[in-house]
């Protein structure tokens, strides 16, 4: 193992890998602030680059813009309420408040501290516990999977502040708007009204461009006499300091292992993760009262639990041959490409490659910490603009990030109606992250439903037959009443 190890630092300590992760690391970045990209088009864009590399060097390359994109959709979160990844919609919650108070420098130093934390500890969990993630990764079926979405969605009342009603009713809305299209099993048409260009059902891109950042500058140009108290004006970026973590190490750890946890399931992904761990967060935190007014362990807790997927992700990718997510399933192709066969043999049949991939990603996100302070300047700069010019900006953005996904007319037209939409929301007072929680997670939770229902001939009752789905099920069950509780107590306590 030893020499393996040895013979794996050898193969990442070249110019070439070295090189590849700075590159990679910065694409992501990038890619990953700009609304509407994402991590899968950015590993996508980089795919053919790899064909003429070597091995360890394209693996650094795909490894790097992963980490450098999930961290990177934090920053249009924070700075324009806007998530560049949808991994990093619940970011929006307590980090956009943050920099509207003046904090926007700590928010991003919670931010990437949380990313940084979160992505070392997978890349630990994926030296150690890689064959023990993979046997419990295999445990998962349709009804556990079902179950894990279940407990993920109980977040909706966990960022519903002010009104449950209102939390549920735009998590139902966003339920809906997911199951438009085709049916995943049967291929029949939904809620289309015979229109061709909605059979494929709603993007999630252009929907939450739409409802957060298109929405916000309707709200900006309708109150344009408080647009001086909406400035956010930073210089850069300030790392939480050791006193300012007192307290705050057990919803990183947790959030870690939730992150970690859920990207060795084949077909979570980092949404899923980033949600239950601020519900988890806010369940138990101390600071729970302040949650989405701009507490930073509601950045703790997506921000590592989104970033602790990329390793454990790659956990089934590798042991298994199963892609964790749709990033993986790229860097399978890219592994095949190079001669590589993921699976059960890639250990013993590769040992220093898969080492070498354990080595980059660590080191990806030592880069990824550097690199962080020059995004952080960079964006510093272009908000000292006008706010006219930043908003018009974001427009732009929104319109390329929005039409860039898959080149159709159609996402424009679904952004500035979820625009509206959320122009209105806002107005009324509805929280619009659990309309993003129902849409992100909804196609996740039909086609886990159906398909468990396939395999036990309809019968709901097997789900709850399962131990860990019921295990699950319990869990979600005490996520809900936990909230309502201290309510009730209060009631009894006010007769």
């Amino acid at each position: 193992m030893i020499d393996n190890v040895l013979v794996a630092v050898t193969l990442v300590a070249t110019p070439a890998v070295l090189a590849a992760l700075i590159l990679g690391t910065m694409i992501g970045i990038i890619a990953g602030a700009l609304p509407g990209m994402g991590s899968v088009i950015a590993v996508t864009v980089c795919l053919p680059f790899t064909y003429g590399m070597d091995q360890v060097p394209s693996i650094a390359l795909l490894l790097s813009v992963y980490c450098g994109s999930v961290y990177g959709g934090s920053i249009s979160a924070i700075l324009i309420n806007t998530p560049g990844t949808p991994q990093a919609a619940a970011t929006v919650l307590d980090g956009y408040p943050m920099a509207v108070r003046g904090e926007a420098d700590k928010a991003l130093g919670w931010a990437t501290f949380a990313s940084v934390s979160g992505g070392l500890f997978s890349c630990l969990v994926l030296i150690f516990a890689a064959p023990q993630l993979a046997a419990f990764a295999l445990n998962f079926g349709p009804m556990e999977t079902f179950a894990l979405i279940i407990l993920a969605l109980t977040c909706i009342a966990s960022v519903s502040r002010g009104s449950l009603a209102k939390g549920l009713f735009a998590g139902v809305l966003g339920l809906f708007v997911s199951i438009v299209g085709s049916d995943p099993i049967t291929g029949d048409m939904r809620y289309t009204f015979d229109n061709f260009a909605i059979s494929a059902g709603f993007d999630v891109i252009p929907v939450v461009v739409g409802l957060f950042a298109l929405s916000e500058v309707f709200i900006r140009a309708s109150e344009p006499g408080q647009a001086a108290g909406r400035l956010i004006r930073y210089a850069g970026m300030k790392l939480p300091s050791m006193a300012d973590m007192r307290g705050r190490w057990g919803v990183l750890t947790k959030s870690s292992i939730i992150g970690s946890a859920v990207g060795a399931l084949p077909g979570t992904g980092a949404a899923t993760a980033a949600f239950i761990a601020y519900a988890e967060a806010k369940r138990t935190s101390r600071n729970a009262d302040a949650f989405g007014t701009g507490e930073p362990d509601g950045l703790l807790a997506p921000e590592s639990a989104n970033n602790a997927v990329t390793g454990s992700a790659l956990v089934p990718a590798l042991a298994l041959g199963i892609p964790g997510d749709a990033v993986t399933a790229v860097m399978l192709t890219a592994l095949t490409i190079n001669g590589i066969t993921p699976g059960v043999r890639l250990m013993a049949d590769n040992p220093s490659i898969v080492y070498a991939c354990f080595i980059a990603l660590f080191a990806a996100n030592i880069v990824m910490f550097l690199l962080a302070f020059a995004s952080a300047r960079a964006f510093a700069f272009v908000l000292k603009m006008p706010e006219s010019l930043m908003m018009m900006g974001v427009v732009l953005l929104s319109i390329l990030g929005s039409y860039g996904v898959r080149g159709n007319i159609f996402d424009l037209y679904v952004m500035l109606c979820a625009g509206l939409a959320g122009f209105a929301l806002r107005l009324f007072r509805v929280p619009l992250a659990p309309v993003v929680i129902g849409l992100v997670l909804g196609p996740q939770l039909e086609v886990s439903m159906r398909q468990g229902l396939i395999l036990t001939d309809g019968s709901f009752v097997a789900f709850f037959q399962s131990p860990l789905a019921l295990g699950l099920f319990i869990a979600s069950a005490i996520a809900i009443a936990l909230p309502l509780w201290p309510r009730r107590s209060q009631n009894k306590h006010d007769t």
